[in-house]
């Protein structure tokens, strides 16, 4: 069932492939365009949102490398479990960029407030307007993947985060050009760098909860015992260990104490229905033992 379900996850993953390529070509051919659009409009709104499609286009190219190598692990290789981790890992590092941008965007920002420079407003708009066409166009091809893995979905928020301050560079192009206002392009260029920090924290939130191992916040482990000792014959349940493995694909493992004359057959069979149809844990590695059995008994 491991390896079934594996390969389950392993071509969703691929499913995922050509939408994340095109983003990421579209997002990588942005953002150089915004870098070189920053440097000769002096603007920091289109430097910082350069900034962030970098992280963005480091963090869809991680994902590619992630499920490419998550679809490569055979049969006899020591990943037991795949190389399903290595996606947690890129949105982990995804966070820690986008904390540095941020860092970077806030400090450059506070110092331009002093001395506001002036921006070349026209070029800046033209360029922000490009940026916004391309993550439009990506904020569609991720849409559905994102409610299917962590990892696609820390893309997906990236997207989202670049549309938004692809407008505030809009906007701060805009108040630039019409009224020659030179506080415009540091404060919308410090309002993007302000707005990546809580999407940063959240994505690093959730990865930090997968490689600690911690039961998925939405799983009801009070009520699953319940079911589990409901089960006739069952007279305890305990070691229950419930972790993500990666994005939708939960695991468990866990003991059963039954009464002597049980059949364990049984008590396996509706255990593992219960596991998979009321809390969506396809994986779990149950062990039927009888209560004379001690030694197994432990307390976690």
């Amino acid at each position: 069932m491991a390896h079934e379900h594996g390969a389950l996850a392993v071509r969703a993953n691929e499913r995922h492939l050509r939408p994340l390529f095109i983003t990421f070509a579209l997002v990588a051919t942005v953002m150089l365009v915004e870098i070189l659009g920053g440097i000769l409009t002096n603007s920091l709104a289109l430097l910082s949102d350069a900034g962030h499609m970098g992280t963005d286009a480091i963090g869809l190219g991680m994902a590619l490398a992630a499920i490419v190598a998550a679809s490569r692990v055979g049969a006899g290789s020591r990943h037991t479990f795949g190389l399903y981790r290595v996606e947690i890992l890129a949105a982990l590092l995804n966070a820690v960029l986008l904390f540095g941008v941020a860092a970077y965007v806030l400090v450059e920002g506070a110092r331009r407030f002093q001395e506001p420079p002036d921006v070349l407003a026209a070029p800046m708009l033209a360029v922000a307007a490009l940026g916004l066409t391309v993550n439009v166009i990506g904020w569609r091809l991720l849409r559905e993947g994102a409610g299917q893995s962590l990892n696609v979905e820390g893309a997906f928020l990236e997207v989202i985060a670049d549309l938004i301050g692809s407008i505030g560079v809009i906007v701060a192009a805009v108040i630039s050009l019409t009224t020659g206002w030179r506080y415009a392009d540091p404060i919308f260029g410090m309002g993007i760098g302000i707005f990546i920090v809580p999407r940063a924290w959240r994505l690093a939130q959730k990865a930090l909860r997968v490689l600690v191992q911690a039961a998925p916040p939405d799983l009801d482990m009070s009520g699953m015992r319940t079911e589990l000792r409901a089960i006739p014959g069952v007279v305890d349940v305990h070691d229950v260990h419930v972790w993500t493995l990666t994005s939708e694909m939960e695991v468990a493992s866990m003991h059963l104490r039954t009464s002597e004359d049980v059949d364990p057959h049984r008590v396996l069979d509706e255990a593992r229905d219960i596991l998979r149809d009321r809390y969506r844990i396809a994986h779990a590695t149950l062990q039927v033992e009888p209560e004379t059995h001690d030694d197994c008994f432990a307390s976690w």
